[in-house]
């Protein structure tokens, strides 16, 4: 392998730009540490969802993903030549098996991912909105509807407000920030996730160390019951709960999984066999803090109708929450208001950075349309990066960021799936391929148990977030035949490009024998019939 030294420089191979090669495992930390503040995003909607059971929720969420994580690490250390996440290296391992699967990974990851850009921007104008005008002021009412796409879900439309005309800045500054490639973003991030992170575990921290949190709060440990007046109570875990819990474990997942990101940009590490790694397990530990402590403490603090207040779903009222919590008044929840403004931009920023990065190595490897692959002098990958502003300024003008998010949820489930399921067909495909870092058999074999139990959260919760949510979120996954249809056989006339850095990478798509036979293909059926039954059983 030649040395990244050679690679490191003005980031050049056959005259072509490429990404550079300028981060180390604490970049990685740092550029992926917007992560936790999913939280932030998703906290109230779990409250609402399943009652008084969230906290524990959360914690097994973080588990489920920290678990993961060793599967993820593995893989993702046998391409160092490649960018864009988990969902690449996932892609590689499945190829042999069907040109059209291996891109279906890929596709779900930047879906799930990229929808983050509007959702965090979309929430920080909403703090600004918040704190500057009353809710029922004029400004804040005003809206300019465009169209309705009650077919995707009833009620969902495009309108203008002045929610999305701040966002749209917010995402702007977020694309400048980011022009000069990843390196400068990493550094920023590094303050932002440094003023964003601090508060959010002094929240954490605090309430354990004063001893306040109050048992009622948290137990008993049972799921919400509604009565047909909308009188809230404690159900059981029958067939009803237990669907809330899936409905639960899946919107949770979504936050909770991502810090997988922190592996977007193994083409970029300066030693990508220990940066790799290190830099999951390091987002890892950060995310099983923030995602064990603010929930809890949340839940304790406010007490089941506290969560379920409307402005603690939609996130406006958390600024007002964590200053409860500290014991702080006006001047600490407008700090606070700052603070959650700021993680809400470091996550945008993180999701820019990751879902990019994606784009672009799925262009390199031939399943995404040629111009994506295109680089700027900084090594940022620019042409992905004006798609996805593009894609979210037209998702900032959606009604319901939440119907959004968790359809595009279905997909990053999707994408769970296989790339969990690539691990052991990577270990059976490429048994004596080098592996810098080997993850245990029995973690392994735990992501494997892991996948199919993502499927059970999203065959049967998907549609506890609304009906339709898991048919289109499935509709959204196929989306990707004509996408790799046109660049496979149109642009590449049934052909796949050389690999990103064939001629120095050991690593670059060999011809792999599919060793594992037909069982990469039972397991898909196995995860057909696994929704099937999850969703039929949910009705």
């Amino acid at each position: 392998m030649a040395s990244t030294a050679a690679t490191a420089g003005a980031g050049q191979a056959g005259g072509q730009m490429q990404l550079h090669r300028q981060l180390d495992w604490k970049d990685a930390f740092w550029a992926s540490s917007g992560v936790p503040a999913g939280v932030l995003l998703t906290m109230g909607g779990i409250a609402t969802m399943i009652g008084q059971p969230s906290w524990v929720i959360w914690i097994a969420s973080i588990l489920m993903g920290f678990m993961q994580s060793f599967v993820y690490a593995e893989i993702a250390a046998l391409y160092p030549n490649k960018s864009g996440g988990t969902s690449i290296y996932g892609a590689a391992g499945w190829l042999p098996y069907g040109k059209f699967i291996a891109p279906i990974s890929v596709w779900c990851n930047w879906l799930a991912w990229s929808p983050v850009l509007a959702l965090g921007t979309s929430l920080g104008a909403g703090y600004v909105m918040a704190s500057l005008f009353p809710a029922d002021s004029a400004i804040r009412q005003w809206q300019f509807d465009l169209v309705a796409l009650d077919f995707i879900r009833e009620g969902l439309h495009l309108r203008v407000n002045l929610v999305s005309i701040i966002a749209t800045g917010f995402l702007l500054l977020t694309f400048a920030l980011q022009h000069h490639g990843a390196a400068r973003a990493a550094n920023f991030q590094k303050i932002l996730g440094i003023a964003c992170m601090l508060p959010l575990l002094l929240v954490g921290l605090v309430p354990l160390i004063t001893g306040d949190l109050p048992r009622e709060n948290l137990f008993p440990i049972l799921p919400i019951l509604r009565d047909a007046a909308g009188n809230i109570g404690f159900g059981a875990w029958d067939a009803a709960g237990l669907t809330l819990l899936a409905g639960a474990m899946f919107g949770a997942g979504w936050s909770t999984y991502g810090f997988e990101t922190a592996v977007c940009y193994t083409r970029e590490f300066k030693n990508p066999a220990k940066d790799t790694a290190r830099a999951i397990f390091a987002s890892g530990l950060l995310c099983m803090a923030i995602f064990t402590l603010v929930p809890l403490v949340f839940q304790a603090s406010l007490g089941l109708e506290g969560m379920l207040d409307p402005s603690i779903y939609d996130g406006s009222g958390v600024a007002n929450a964590l200053a409860k919590i500290l014991g702080g008044g006006a001047v600490i929840g407008n700090l606070l208001i700052v603070m959650l403004v700021l993680a809400l931009l470091l996550i945008v920023m993180t999701s820019m950075m990751g879902s990019s990065r994606t784009l672009y190595q799925a262009s390199v490897d031939g399943w995404f349309p040629r111009y994506l692959s295109r680089v700027n002098a900084h090594g940022a990958p620019t042409a992905a990066m004006w798609t996805d502003l593009v894609f979210n300024l037209v998702l900032l003008l959606a009604s319901d960021y939440f119907a959004v998010l968790m359809i595009s949820n279905v997909c990053y489930f999707v994408f769970n799936f296989l790339n969990l399921q690539s691990g052991w067909i990577h270990r059976i495909d490429r048994s004596d391929w080098n592996r810098p870092y080997r993850c245990p058999t029995w973690l392994l074999a735990t992501g494997a148990v892991f996948g199919f139990l993502n499927l059970v959260w999203m065959g049967a919760g998907a549609n506890v977030w609304g009906d339709g949510t898991l048919r289109n979120g499935l509709l959204a996954v196929l989306l990707i035949i004509p996408v790799f249809a046109f660049r496979h056989y149109v642009q590449d006339k049934g052909q796949f490009p050389m690999a990103d850095g064939a001629a120095d990478d050991p690593f670059a798509r060999p011809a792999v024998l599919p060793k594992a036979g037909l069982l990469p293909y039972l397991t898909l059926v196995a995860a057909a019939a696994t929704v099937g039954l999850a969703a039929y059983l949910a009705e």
